[in-house]
């Protein structure tokens, strides 16, 4: 059976294993995945599914969305965003209003450099460079009919 390419994923996870003290044998008890299949995929030969991923990362203790990225079912920058909004979310320091502010601020930050807010924040799921990244001026609500005037005119 051929190596597929799916990164180091399955160098990773054997790595991750390890380092958690597990043999694969209890890693697919703590999983419900096949002993098998968990060998296969630590060995390149089988690429696993986003459920997969998620319970052996919840296994292991370790952000399902770095294996999502390792093999190739996530973008980095994607993963970066959700890490990001995970944190501000988890905050309980801050309440829901200020949560929300924060989003709202964070999404205008990345819309002003060229990135459109991810599927969470933005009705059409659009997510990644805009087409037209260009430099922006302000805010996006008008921006466009206004963007080549003087604000001060």
């Amino acid at each position: 059976m051929a190596s597929l390419n799916v990164g180091n994923l399955g160098e990773y996870l054997r790595e991750q294993r390890r380092a958690a003290q597990l043999s694969l044998r209890q890693l697919a008890d703590a999983t419900g995945v096949s002993n098998p299949y968990l060998s296969q995929i630590e060995r390149g030969l089988r690429k696993p599914s986003a459920d997969v991923l998620q319970q052996v990362a919840k296994a292991l203790r370790i952000s399902a969305e770095t294996l999502y990225v390792r093999a190739g079912i996530l973008d980095e920058r994607e993963r970066e965003e959700l890490e990001t909004r995970a944190v501000i979310l988890a905050d309980p320091s801050i309440n829901e209003r200020q949560k929300n502010v924060l989003l709202q601020i964070y999404d205008s930050f990345r819309r002003e450099n060229g990135f459109v807010p991810g599927p969470d924040a933005d009705a059409d799921g659009e997510a990644g460079p805009r087409k037209d990244a260009g430099p922006r001026k302000g805010d996006d609500a008008g921006a466009d009919a206004t963007e080549d005037q003087d604000p001060h005119s």
